[in-house]
């Protein structure tokens, strides 16, 4: 049974919050927690552990401290699970445990399940981002099989922010890709900013894998490409995550997925794109509008790599899942709106309107909007239909603070919401944070949104 508390502890006066930092770098607070990560916000340092039991990994449990930097105060969530006694003698072999796996294994690594014992857990890729197998210890028996990508079925990708938007156009079509398929007036010329100099679209925020081969090279730098060729996704998406993470910092967060991400455009034929936490990669598919064309699509498999960031294994749960999905469209939506027109023709609250040309008859074209009036009442138990639950609280909060203030206000909550959060908890999260940054008058606008999505 999962045991959690909150515990709140002030720290001595005249200690330095930075010293606090590096102090719970030194030592876990608690026997059976292993350091895991340490993230900065703007209020607050969080500093994740993992449970371990005899040295092995606890899957699904955690353990966080959250102190903040006015006041000191140390915030714990303890997520940790209570798993009896274990044998910890494996009676089948790594190797037997890798055989279980659906693709090529990468490894087999002993962790503890609650509830079931030792397992191995395979981490396999087939083709589609990785999967994770857990194999009885004991018995050799499969005793879950799962993907860890994050998905986003039919999206694609942009110009600025997209051709449908940009030329206010419901009615452009692929075309097979052809040039003659989009006016000229879609595309925008932009500064690709922080490349390394190799001449590949590799920099601080984002680098393009694959083989060499068949990425983008030019030792000017200069990649100037249209839709035909295959190059002008990859110069997409490398500009749309490059331009989110300056948008981030811009906002005052440093550690937020403040690396280089890694993408590809390469290998996935189908219309579909997807986030792998296992790689920490991004996977653009082809099929349809190549996705990576939309960078509405780049913007919002971002979102999954910007949670999986601020809390490691995000998105353990439905809601946690569909809160995913939802933060993903949102991301998408408040990105866009630099370049956006909110028109009747082209309204910004419709996700991905390039990429859903290939797959929807009706318009606007919209994978998903995030103004739709569902609450938790209508949810279905599906991620992406659920997110629009909150994507819509998210998108009321936006309309009520503008664009950077209600960025600030989730991203940095976020870095305090638990890997399995429920839709309750992460909305009382959000409203905490608007508090501590903004005052109870703001707090209470977004105790609305969420409220009236029927989120208590």
């Amino acid at each position: 049974m999962r045991s959690r508390r909150l515990v709140a502890v002030a720290c001595t006066a005249g200690v330095a919050l930075s010293l606090l930092a590096i102090n719970a770098q030194a030592a876990a607070p608690k026997e059976g927690l292993r350091l895991l990560t340490v993230r900065d916000s703007l209020t607050a340092t969080h500093t994740w552990y993992e449970q371990t039991y005899d040295g092995k990994p606890v899957l699904g449990a955690y353990y966080v401290e959250h102190v903040d930097k006015a006041t000191g105060v140390k915030t714990v969530d303890d997520g940790r699970i209570a798993v009896g006694t274990v044998d910890m003698t494996p009676a089948v072999t790594a190797e037997d445990a890798k055989t279980k796996s659906a693709g090529v294994p990468e490894g087999a690594n002993l962790k503890v399940l609650p509830g079931t014992g030792l397992v191995y857990e395979v981490i396999s890729d087939k083709g589609k981002g990785s999967e994770r197998t857990l194999v009885h210890a004991e018995s050799g028996a499969v005793v879950r099989s799962e993907s860890l990508v994050k998905h986003a079925e039919g999206t694609g990708k942009v110009f600025s922010p997209n051709p449908v938007v940009s030329q206010q156009n419901q009615n452009l079509k692929d075309g097979n890709d052809a040039d003659s398929a989009v006016p000229a007036a879609a595309y925008k010329s932009v500064t690709l900013s922080n490349l390394d100099g190799s001449g590949y679209l590799k920099g601080s925020y984002a680098q393009l894998t694959g083989a060499k081969s068949k990425l983008a090279y030019n030792k000017n730098n200069q990649f100037n490409y249209t839709r035909t060729n295959d190059f002008f996704e990859q110069v997409n998406a490398y500009w749309g995550v490059t331009e989110a993470q300056k948008y981030i910092q811009s906002l005052g967060f440093t550690n937020i997925n403040n690396q280089s991400q890694k993408i590809t455009t390469l290998g996935e034929t189908a219309d579909n794109s997807y986030y792998d936490p296992n790689k920490d990669q991004i996977t653009f598919g082809t099929g349809g509008v190549d996705d990576a064309e939309d960078v509405e699509v780049v913007w919002h498999e971002l979102g999954h790599a910007i949670q999986d960031a601020q809390v490691p294994g995000f998105g353990t749960t439905l809601d946690a899942g569909s809160i995913g999905e939802g933060f993903g469209d949102w991301w998408a939506l408040i990105m866009s709106s630099r370049d956006s027109q909110d028109t009747t023709t082209t309204p910004l609250a419709c996700i991905m309107d390039w990429d859903s040309t290939s797959y929807t008859t009706t318009t606007p074209h919209c994978i998903r909007r995030t103004d739709t009036d569902l609450t938790v009442s209508q949810r279905q138990n599906e991620v992406h239909f659920d997110g629009q639950i909150w994507s819509r609280a998210l998108f009321d909060i936006y309309q009520k603070f503008g664009r950077d203030k209600a960025a600030k206000i989730v991203l940095e909550a976020q870095f305090s919401y638990a890997p399995s959060t429920s839709f309750g908890a992460a909305a009382a999260v959000t409203v905490a944070t608007a508090k501590k940054l903004y005052g109870d008058a703001d707090a209470a606008t977004v105790q609305a949104a969420f409220t009236a999505r029927g989120i208590a």
